[in-house]
């Protein structure tokens, strides 16, 4: 039977392996979330990158940049972490480079993977769809603050595997742990989430719509994926139409 486990933070990829994995990198705060909003509106493809100074290069070659550290948008950059920014229909069709504090990370530490796919709470039930019907191994990689385990990346987690049912088999403790805490929280995530490090950090910066977006469920129906360094919508295939 197929395995998936959860790995609660990029600092500990090393320790799991992707090879032969699809992975799936989950930022619920905000970084995932966004990916797969500004693609579900239009954009073109996402090019994941780790620094800032990756990131200028390509606005500078001409790409929209958007470039985020500890929850602000970097100075210079037009474009910080907040799905409503990527709801302009003025952004279709454009190229957008990305770097943010954790997320992107997790993404470039996971490029040796089978696939790799970009997970949320906004298109959860597709990439989950998605996964049972795949030969692979699965590994949920969160991206963490920091390289710290955060609630709501581990929460995403947890619903994850709720939803792959009996198709994969886990004797991965994090994956566990994951599931129960999703248990005890899915009634009322935001409830849960509100003394959380991460929510409590946006909520300072007055950023409550953005968490209250990010936790909805299946809003978008695509699937995000990495290809050539691009994240782009997986085309369905026939049989799936």
């Amino acid at each position: 039977m197929k395995n998936v486990e959860v790995c609660l933070t990029p600092d500990l990829v090393k320790t799991y392996g992707v090879e032969n994995k699809i992975v799936v990198v989950v930022d619920i705060l905000r970084a995932t979330s966004v990916m797969t909003t500004a693609l579900a509106h239009g954009i073109q493809s996402i090019t994941p990158v780790a620094s800032v100074e990756e990131c200028q290069c390509l606005k500078d070659s001409g790409y929209l940049a958007a470039a985020e550290r500890d929850g602000k948008t970097v100075d210079g950059f037009d474009f910080g972490n907040s799905p409503f920014t990527y709801m302009d229909k003025s952004l279709a069709g454009k190229k957008l480079a990305v770097t943010t504090t954790n997320g992107t990370l997790a993404i470039t530490r996971s490029v040796e993977a089978e696939e790799v796919v970009v997970g949320s709470f906004l298109n959860i039930s597709s990439v989950a769809n998605y996964l049972i019907n795949q030969p692979h191994d699965v590994m949920i990689l969160c991206a963490g603050w920091k390289g710290r385990v955060n609630l709501e990346d581990t929460l995403f987690a947890g619903a994850l595997i709720e939803l792959l049912g009996n198709a994969f088999d886990s004797e991965n403790d994090s994956a566990i742990a994951a599931v129960a805490l999703y248990r005890m929280a899915k009634d009322d995530m935001m409830g849960f989430l509100k003394n959380s490090s991460h929510a409590k950090r946006l909520k300072g910066l007055s950023i409550i719509k953005d968490i209250d977006f990010c936790l909805q469920r299946d809003v978008y129906d695509i699937i995000p994926v990495l290809k050539d360094g691009e994240l782009v919508i997986r085309e369905k295939t026939y049989a799936e139409l």
